[in-house]
């Protein structure tokens, strides 16, 4: 079984989320997930029902006021992840996650802007022609990156 330095770690957050319920489907996708830490920027998070195992109370979440704040606290040598439909991004079923990374997600009406984008070390995208529920993305990449990365849960692992 990999330790936890071996496995990197993850964290994933939504830039100028537009709903509260999908931030606590994230956040709960996380917790089961493996994420380390879930954050907002630029938007502020309200307790949801949709969380139904209170994620809260197990994984923190991070509140940054700007995106130049989130830039300032990226752990080192940690690699910034935008999920985009962008047609420079890499495609999720063909990218190898990095061993620590931070991915982003942006609003579903919007997207990431272009200068956020640019500060990504890296775009990956979904398949499809339109924007996902922002939740049902983050759980997506989640999962993409518990199949292809070694975590440290052992086989048939359960901590609810």
């Amino acid at each position: 079984m990999k330790t936890k330095n071996e496995a990197g770690y993850y964290a994933i957050g939504i830039f100028r989320g537009k709903t509260h319920h999908n931030l606590g489907t994230l956040w709960r996708s996380a917790y089961v997930l493996g994420a380390q830490y879930i954050f907002t920027v630029e938007n502020k998070y309200k307790k949801q029902t949709s969380d139904v195992v209170r994620a809260w109370s197990r994984i923190p979440l991070f509140h940054y006021p700007t995106f130049d704040d989130l830039l300032e606290n990226i752990p080192y040598d940690c690699r910034l992840v935008g999920v985009e439909l962008d047609e420079n991004a890499e495609w999720l079923h063909e990218f190898e996650h990095p061993k620590r990374a931070i991915y982003l997600l942006g609003a579903e009406d919007s997207g990431l802007p272009d200068y956020v984008k640019e500060k990504c070390h890296i775009l990956i995208r979904l398949p499809g022609n339109s924007s996902l529920n922002v939740g049902v993305t983050g759980g997506i990449v989640m999962h993409d990156r518990a199949t292809k990365v070694p975590t440290i849960f052992p086989p048939n692992h359960k901590e609810m």
